[in-house]
């Protein structure tokens, strides 16, 4: 009896470690594709805030100009401390696209690791 059970637990652990194997490559693949997606919509974000500062920083451009045209100084130095204050925040979104866009090709170059992976593995 003992040795049915032996021999019926090898059995069982021979035919579930493939399964359970694979279940895992399956959860690393899905992981990275959920990578892939979330650095997709961060870049997205990144380009919006840099065009929305770009507007801005034109329309600051234009304002410092119109107030020493004016002659109103005092105006002048708040739309230039604006303006600064723009192109410093462009300056971050513009890095911040550039490490989501080294992200995003890291994790598709994991994304294909893993398709290559199962692929030799079903071989």
């Amino acid at each position: 009896m003992r040795r049915h059970i032996a021999v019926f637990a090898v059995l069982a652990l021979a035919v579930g470690a493939p399964a359970v194997l694979s279940a895992q490559d399956s959860n690393e693949v899905k992981q990275d594709r959920k990578e892939v997606r979330h650095d997709r919509r961060e870049l997205r974000g990144d380009r919006k805030d840099i065009r929305h500062d770009t507007k801005d920083i034109r329309e600051d451009r234009r304002d410092v100009r119109q107030d020493l045209k004016n002659g109103d100084t005092t105006a002048a130095r708040h739309e230039a401390r604006d303006l600064r204050r723009d192109r410093r925040d462009r300056r971050h979104d513009v890095r911040d696209a550039r490490r989501d866009r080294r992200d995003l090709r890291q994790d598709r170059k994991d994304v294909h690791e893993d398709k290559q992976e199962k692929k030799d593995s079903t071989n």
